[in-house]
Order: structure tokens, then C-alpha cells, then sequence
């Protein structure tokens, strides 16, 4: 009996031998193939943190000639900047929008594709469209629509007799917020396409039976379609929330920042603060700040994930 085992345990030994070797030399061989990309990503990557890191402690021009060491001051009148502030709080606040509009329209359109609605077709264009064009180019498109004296809005007001409506869309803070809130409603296509590629693999066997039991549509969608797809909520609230932080031409493009700045993100308040002269350090360590917190949301993005997936 022991000399089979041991035989058996040898054979064993032999077989995941040649298995880990296999498996080394492809790695092996992966990384050989990868190393000039690496390389390449490696020391531009490097490259920029450590030029952003030097850049955030001077005060320097565009020309970055004549640079002056400030240390940390850049970064403490940043924090202390009311602007950065409200900017910051718009990111939040446009996500929040966001992730409202996606976790209940979102979800529902995308529950009304799946099952083949009658207006599927038209639906899929109207919120999967703006999906599938430069965002820079609906922005402008829609801040266009917005203009006091041509803008559409006010054009189609005054042709239907409701000339006593048109204003300045984007000349006071609530109509400018309001503007902008419309603007991220309407552009919920990636969060409606998650749903709708992630509903395909809920067991239909459970919808069925809910059914049965007499449930109608919207409390199928509700009470059993929704709390099925926890994971697909953590995805869209997490890359909403990041994407945030990357919304530089929307708001760039479709209100510039009006009124003076107020709906301005991060983004459009970085790009402000780098035209200003001897400001590009100062811009520099408003990117860093803005990039430690987007690293922040994207570990707790990594951590969540591999945690729902267990």
C-alpha cells in the first residue's frame, strides 16, 4: 500500500511538473511580448507623475522657464480656494444626478429593451445615440440650444406664443444646475448598456415564477429584477462617479462654467487655473488632488468588484 501511494503520488508530482512549466513559459513568453508596451507606458507614466509632482511645488509659466520653489503652499491655497471647493462639489453633485438618473430611468429603459418593448428601436436612439457620438459635439450642440438671443428654446418659446418664458438659460444658478441636470439624465446610454448586457444572465426560471404568482411588470422589475443585479448597481455607481472626474468637455463645451464659473467642475477649473500666468504649479497640484481622490474611488471600484464576485 505504501509503495503505491508513494508511486501514485510521484506519477502526481511528474504530471503538475510539466504543467507549471508550461504555464511559467507562457507567462514568460506574454511578457516578452508586452515588455516594449510596459516600457513604453512605464516611463511615460513615470515620466508625467514626476514631472506633475515637481511642477506642483513651483510657481511657473506655461514656458515652465525661470521656475520658483513654493513647497506645499500651492496645494494649501488650493484647499483653502473657495472655487476648488464648489467645483468639487459639483463633481459630487453631477454624479449623484447621474447616479440617480441611471439606478431608476436607466435601469427600466434598459428593462424595457430586454424585453423587446414596442418602442425599443426608437429608444435605443434616443438614449444610446449620444453614446455613440463625441461627446464634445452634443455638448456644444446642446449649450447652442441655450443661447439667450438664437438658442432653440427660446426660439421654439417665442413660436408657440410663450415668448414671457425665454431667459437666459445659463445667466442664474438654478436655470444653469437645471440645464445641466437634463443634460446627464439624457446621457445615461453606458449604464443602460450595462444592464442590458447583465440582464441576459439572470435565471429566467425566477422571473417566471414570480409571474405565476401574479406579479405585474413593474413589480417584477422592481422586486425581483433589481435587487438581482446588485452587482451591475455597483458597477454603474462606481464608474459614474469616476467618470465625473473626466467630464471636462461636458460642461466645458455645453456651459463653459456659467454663471461665472459656478457649475465648473474640477476639469474646467484646472484648465482655468493653467492659462493664469505663473499658475501652471498651481494647476499641477489641483491635479494631483483631484487624481488621489479618483484613485481613491477607483481602489474602492477594485475592492467592491472582486468582493461582489466572491
Amino acid at each position: 500500500m505504501t509503495s503505491s501511494s508513494s508511486s501514485l503520488a510521484g506519477s502526481r508530482a511528474r504530471v503538475t511538473r510539466p504543467r507549471a512549466s508550461r504555464t511559467l513559459k507562457r507567462v514568460l513568453l506574454a511578457l516578452c511580448f508586452l515588455a516594449p508596451l510596459l516600457a513604453f507606458y512605464g516611463v511615460y507614466y513615470v515620466y508625467s507623475f514626476v514631472l506633475l509632482g515637481q511642477t506642483s511645488q513651483q510657481r511657473v509659466s506655461l514656458s515652465f522657464l525661470n521656475p520658483v520653489f513654493v513647497g506645499l503652499d500651492n496645494f494649501r491655497l488650493i484647499l483653502t480656494d473657495e472655487a476648488f471647493i464648489r467645483s468639487l462639489v459639483n463633481n459630487l453633485l453631477f454624479a449623484a444626478v447621474s447616479i440617480a438618473a441611471s439606478l431608476t430611468l436607466g435601469f427600466f429603459v434598459a428593462m424595457m429593451l430586454a424585453t423587446g418593448t414596442r418602442f425599443n428601436r426608437a429608444m435605443y436612439v434616443v438614449f444610446l445615440l449620444p453614446s455613440l457620438i463625441p461627446l464634445s459635439l452634443f455638448a456644444s450642440v446642446f449649450g447652442r440650444m441655450l443661447q439667450t438671443q438664437d438658442g432653440a428654446v427660446n426660439v421654439v418659446l417665442r413660436s408657440i406664443g410663450l415668448g414671457a418664458f425665454q431667459q437666459d438659460w445659463l445667466g442664474s444658478d438654478p436655470t444653469a444646475y437645471a440645464a445641466v441636470f437634463v443634460l446627464l439624465v439624457y446621457l445615461i446610454g453606458l449604464p443602460i448598456m450595462y444592464y442590458r448586457s447583465d440582464v441576459s444572465n439572470v435565471n429566467v426560471s425566477v422571473l417566471e415564477a414570480a409571474l405565476l404568482d401574479g406579479a405585474s411588470t413593474f413589480q417584477t422589475f422592481r422586486l425581483v429584477l433589481f435587487p438581482l443585479l446588485r452587482t451591475t448597481h455597483i458597477t454603474v455607481v462606481l464608474s459614474v462617479l469616476l467618470g465625473s472626474f473626466r467630464a471636462f468637455d461636458l460642461i466645458f463645451f455645453s456651459t463653459g462654467g456659467a454663471p461665472s464659473g459656478r457649475t465648473g467642475i474640477t476639469g474646467t477649473y484646472i484648465y482655468q487655473a493653467t492659462l493664469g500666468a505663473d499658475r501652471v504649479g498651481y494647476a499641477a497640484a489641483a491635479s494631483i488632488i483631484v487624481l488621489v481622490i479618483a484613485l481613491i474611488v477607483s481602489l474602492v471600484q477594485i475592492v467592491i468588484t472582486r468582493r461582489s464576485l466572491r
